[in-house]
């Protein structure tokens, strides 16, 4: 214990521990405040410990949520063993056309090393980068991608392509071939690339809303849309002054198409777009791999040029600039109409989703939460234009040539994600003011693409209104796995039969109740967000990311400064060490740290991010943790590397 306390300054030690706590306690709160070396192995990291010894009968959803972990190994083997061939290609057709359909087959593995680094099977890790090698190999053979990059698509589709990429940088970041992979396809963007020169570094303007390997694409042709063109036909059109075209079954209309290609190349594929702003989480992934400067510095001009632009447009976010920099050059001067903009195809559910991955991207790298002024902006626009019915606020969703239209309620989990990176009571207004709090605890379950459609129930079980949330998703998300597993061991379909969405729509890896009660935040924005969470955890005697066998972890509440943490050892036999890092990247860092059972003695933690809690066998107990945020430089690598 002596060579222990001199190897550390103990100036933040109070002078004197009550004579009245056990001396097992002072023992252990000693080794709490003085820090004990990390790891069985040499190591020249050192951490402080936290010894919980608090026991009980371990609460239900501690089993639930082992059982969500734990039964998503096996369900994902049986998946991949039925779709897929030896080397991981999707058993499929022999040609594909068109540039959409990669994202699909990318889509249908894209939670899988996220499993891993949640604590899920080993042989997850390595099985997540076979699938992807072969989704690449495969969709190069159909044409889609060129140089392991989409040859080129909207960063909608990239979004939901590279996703996926992103969480290797969680589950292995000594991968040299995913660490080079991500350079290169930041340098997609990041340079004045003569190959694929999708960025105007002297305007920063990415220069058209089809980017990838092989560059802008400017002039997109029939063939490109020709697996697209039935999906669209289902909405408006993207302009109401086409020639000869006064409907949208013109997309499958031979004869009338080329007048809608040709107006929709003139007018919407020159220039930049918000969506573009996605593009920010690719360039961030780069960054925490490298901690190279310029990648920061691109993502904070690029989002701060798109402030600039709202700022020149009397307050309103425009989703077009053409390539001289000017708002709607090929618009006729609108500030409206660009693609994936205010008018078509989707309206503010774009404009959202774009404006918010960036801020939180720039908020990340820089530390600075004035980024998340543009997402604030859109929602400020949109509800100033509102109106309520029957209690309930509209906002328009859509601008077109007659103003704003399609007045329908303002999605909630866009709004606990600005929430959650602020933290700020005026955030939580803005939500308050779009949804009755009414109706936050109601947990109405549905699997949606993105695993992520439960946001605003979440954010009411950490505020302290849902006690019974965490029970209610996980079994939610494991009743799914289970309906998923039924529907692959009954799908008899053959190839041929198959659309490109057959196998995202029976992935059995169902996470969102694992990401909500483990890592205390809303599951990432589907189209290209990262995953920003208040914690994440590593087992540090088998030096891997996720928490050990037998350990469940719930972050109960969520303060401005802080959380609450239970953590249970369900193993009544043997201890567990679990290594608790701040922040996803480690972009957070830990100020103080009470036990909230029996023993409320608030201590120092280093002023780092990271700390150990070691359990004891059939431990139970609560942690209250305090948080500077956003104060680290974010990093995907292992801490004891």
């Amino acid at each position: 214990m002596e060579h222990l306390i001199r190897r550390r300054n103990l100036s933040h030690i109070p002078p004197a521990i009550p004579n009245w706590l056990p001396a097992a306690f002072v023992g252990s709160m000693v080794l709490l405040m003085v820090g004990t070396a990390y790891g069985q192995e040499s190591s020249s990291a050192t951490f402080k410990t936290v010894r919980l010894r608090t026991s009980g009968s371990p609460p239900e959803w501690a089993f639930w949520q082992r059982h969500a972990l734990e039964q998503c190994g096996p369900a994902a083997h049986v998946f991949v063993s039925k779709y897929t061939t030896g080397d991981g290609e999707l058993i499929w057709r022999d040609e594909w056309p068109g540039m959409d359909g990669s994202d699909d087959g990318y889509e249908s593995f894209y939670n899988f090393p996220l499993l891993y680094a949640l604590g899920g099977d080993a042989d997850i890790a390595p099985l997540s980068e076979r699938l992807w090698n072969a989704v690449t190999e495969q969709f190069t053979r159909y044409g889609q991608i060129y140089r392991e990059f989409d040859a080129h698509y909207d960063w909608m589709h990239h979004g939901e392509s590279y996703t996926y990429f992103y969480f290797f940088g969680l589950s292995n970041p000594k991968s040299e071939q995913m660490r080079q992979r991500a350079e290169r396809f930041a340098r997609l963007y990041t340079t004045d690339n003569s190959d694929a020169p999708n960025y105007d570094p002297k305007l920063r303007l990415i220069r058209s809303p089809l980017t990838g390997s092989r560059g802008p694409h400017f002039n997109p042709t029939a063939e490109d849309w020709v697996t697209h063109r039935p999906i669209l036909a289902g909405y408006p059109l993207p302009f109401d002054d086409i020639p000869h075209v006064t409907s949208s079954e013109v997309w499958n209309d031979d004869r009338l198409f080329p007048f809608l290609l040709e107006t929709m190349n003139r007018r919407m594929m020159r220039g930049d777009v918000p969506l573009n702003m996605t593009s920010t989480s690719m360039i961030a992934n780069a960054y925490m791999y490298t901690g190279d400067d310029d990648y920061r510095s691109w993502i904070t001009g690029y989002v701060q040029e798109w402030i600039k632009r709202a700022q020149n447009n009397k307050g309103i976010l425009p989703d077009n600039v053409g390539l001289s920099g000017k708002i709607g050059e090929h618009m006729n001067g609108k500030w409206w109409g660009g693609y994936y903009g205010w008018h078509w195809p989707h309206g503010l559910f774009n404009l959202l989703e774009s404006t918010t991955i960036g801020a939180t991207n720039a908020y990340l790298v820089s530390g600075n939460p004035k980024y998340l002024e543009l997402p604030r902006s859109v929602i400020d626009l949109v509800v100033g234009q509102g109106r309520e019915e029957n209690g309930q606020l509209l906002v328009p969703h859509k601008h077109g040539d007659k103003g704003w239209y399609e007045y329908r309620p303002l999605e909630s989990n866009y709004l606990v994600h600005l929430w959650f990176a602020s933290r700020t009571d005026e955030d939580r207004q803005r939500l308050e003011n779009a949804v009755k709090t009414a109706n936050w605890p109601t947990l109405n379950y549905h699997k949606s693409k993105g695993d992520s459609k439960h946001a605003l129930p979440w954010l009411a079980f950490v505020l302290g209104k849902n006690d019974e949330y965490p029970l209610q998703i996980l079994k939610a998300c494991c009743e799914e796995t289970r309906r998923r597993m039924l529907a692959i061991h009954d799908d008899r379909t053959t190839p041929d039969a198959q659309d490109v969405h057959h196998w995202l729509n029976r992935n059995p890896v169902v996470l969102e109740g694992l990401i909500q009660t483990m890592l205390g935040a809303p599951n990432h924005i589907y189209h290209g967000g990262l995953l920003h969470s208040t914690v994440r955890y590593f087992d540090p005697d088998r030096r891997r990311p996720g928490v050990p066998p037998d350990v469940a972890v719930l972050v109960e509440r969520l303060t401005p400064n802080g959380f609450r943490l239970q953590c249970v050892n369900l193993n009544p036999a043997e201890p567990r060490r679990l290594l608790i890092q701040a922040g996803m990247f480690g972009e957070h860092s830990f100020t103080r740290v009470s036990q909230v059972e029996h023993y409320p003695f608030q201590f120092d933690t280093v002023d780092g991010p990271h700390f150990i809690v070691h359990l004891t066998p059939g431990t139970v107990g609560r942690l209250q943790i305090g948080l500077r945020r956003y104060v680290n430089q974010p990093t995907y690598s292992f801490r004891w590397e």
